[in-house]
């Protein structure tokens, strides 16, 4: 009896050990967004950091409705977001607002976006010899199926104020640098960027048991910056990537064993 009691605790603990072990995705690397202020990460699978975004092809750019990712400057909850999925985060500064930057705008901006609105831009870069193009489809091809990709990531608060940053100084336009497609700029001083290794994000995704397979090399700026919403508004008419409106959020991944460390 003894050892048939001993035996049962054996593969109760086996069986807790297995459950417990299908409480994340299994085999996969780390998975993004998360906080960028936390540092602690334990996943395994290790790769090598994507060069210089100015080393690389621009392949797409595209913003998500509220922050992906959370730092000090962006903190405030966003709610439960649609779908069960996270509703991500705000600008600190939101509740600041003059009346003035929240003045309404005379059309739907971006099917819905407006002032206060809070979002996450990604600038997306591909290893391969591709141009600028709609979805993640456009950062690789059939002669380059597994990319190295880097994002970098700014997050904005959308005012109604033409003195505040103008999103034409960040499109593409046709820019190529030293024979690499480049955006014109990538925002420069809202702090040095977070760098870590992760995952593609969006809502298709979640915290822990949907995870993304693919590798990427992010930079995450740790200010928000208040932008025209009337030039986020110019770009989505007349883009090459086809993009028009603000993109879902994926949950903030917190489980340490689906992040890799910050250094």
């Amino acid at each position: 009896m003894k050892t048939l009691r001993i035996l049962g605790v054996v593969v109760c603990g086996l069986l807790l050990a297995a459950v417990a072990g299908a409480e994340i995705c299994q085999g996969f690397g780390p998975q993004t967004p998360r906080d960028i202020d936390q540092k602690a990460g334990e996943n395994a699978r290790i790769f090598s950091f994507a060069p210089s975004h100015s080393q690389m092809n621009l392949c797409n750019i595209h913003f998500h409705n509220h922050a992906e990712h959370k730092a000090a400057d962006y903190s405030i909850d966003a709610g439960p977001g649609d779908g069960g999925y996270g509703g991500g985060f705000q600008c600190n500064d939101t509740p600041k607002l003059a009346a003035k930057a929240l003045r309404p705008v005379s059309d739907k901006v971006c099917k819905g976006i407006k002032p206060g609105d809070t979002i996450e831009v990604h600038w997306v870069f591909s290893s391969c010899d591709v141009t600028p193009g709609e979805g993640l489809g456009s950062c690789l091809s059939d002669a380059c199926a597994n990319p190295n990709l880097r994002v970098e990531a700014q997050v904005f608060l959308l005012v109604n104020d033409s003195d505040a940053a103008d999103f034409a100084d960040f499109i593409y336009g046709g820019n190529v640098v030293d024979g690499y497609h480049q955006p014109k700029a990538v925002p420069a001083d809202t702090g040095d960027p977070v760098q870590f290794l992760g995952s593609t994000t969006g809502p298709s995704f979640d915290a822990s048991k949907k995870c993304s397979p693919l590798q990427v090399s992010w930079s995450v700026r740790p200010r928000c910056a208040e932008l025209d919403i009337n030039s986020v508004h110019a770009w989505c008419k007349d883009n090459v990537f086809n993009e028009d409106h603000a993109h879902g959020v994926r949950v903030l991944v917190t489980d340490t064993r689906l992040l890799s460390a910050i250094e």
